[in-house]
């Protein structure tokens, strides 16, 4: 059986969801932050980078969430997450997610964890850096909602509901409490946010992740 070592609210969401929608039995696992349980040695065994998810898979160990998403939609293609080996189509998928996980994400990142980025004890740069963080993200998530309004909807692909949505949404949510406007407010944004609000898979992980609102 899959394995999924999660924490709430967390990249874990990506592949949670997709675990969903594919419909697959699975397993959570899940590695308590707070305890700093993803740091400790059996789970460093898994993931030696102490991030979270990890998926196990029968003999497979894979971390990266985009590589656990490609797999998940690789060894299911019967739940379609995916277009077409070679297609156009799933050229401009790999573009997109690789856009979400080293651009918006690796972003985020730098917004909610400022002090990593600059010397011990210096809060006015962290604060700094982190305004700057967030006036890049804006940029990026008018990016998505021109994206959205580009394809014509209902999903981020268009037509076609694929894993880039389950991204998407994971990322977008995690604006939810930002100063400036969060996702939810731009006209593409808020609608489609919604609309995969609405779907049982989404729910169900919000449910299981024991997620309140505002969920986005």
């Amino acid at each position: 059986m899959i394995h999924l070592h999660y924490y709430p609210s967390t990249a874990a969401m990506v592949p949670h969801i997709v675990l969903e929608e594919i419909g697959v039995p699975y397993q959570r696992v899940l590695v308590d932050r707070m305890q700093n349980a993803h740091k400790a040695p059996d789970y460093l065994r898994l993931n030696p980078n102490g991030l979270i998810p990890t998926l196990v898979d029968g003999d497979l160990v894979l971390y990266e969430t985009a590589a656990i998403c490609l797999h998940l939609s690789d060894t299911h293609p019967e739940a379609g997450l995916a277009p077409p080996l070679g297609s156009v189509e799933r050229a401009h998928g790999y573009k997109w997610l690789m856009w979400l996980t080293n651009t918006l994400q690796a972003t985020l990142i730098v917004y909610f964890y400022p002090e990593r980025s600059v010397a011990p004890g210096n809060a006015a740069g962290a604060a700094e850096v982190k305004a700057q963080a967030e006036i890049r993200i804006g940029g990026m998530l008018d990016q998505l909602d021109a994206e959205l309004a580009r394809c014509g909807g209902p999903w981020f692909a268009g037509e076609a509901y694929s894993l880039l949505d389950a991204y998407v949404f994971t990322l977008c949510r995690w604006t939810r409490n930002f100063a400036s406007p969060a996702a939810r407010t731009r006209p593409q944004l808020g609608p489609y946010l919604q609309r995969m609000l609405a779907r049982p898979a989404v729910q169900r992980v919000l449910a299981a992740e024991s997620l309140t609102r505002p969920f986005v």
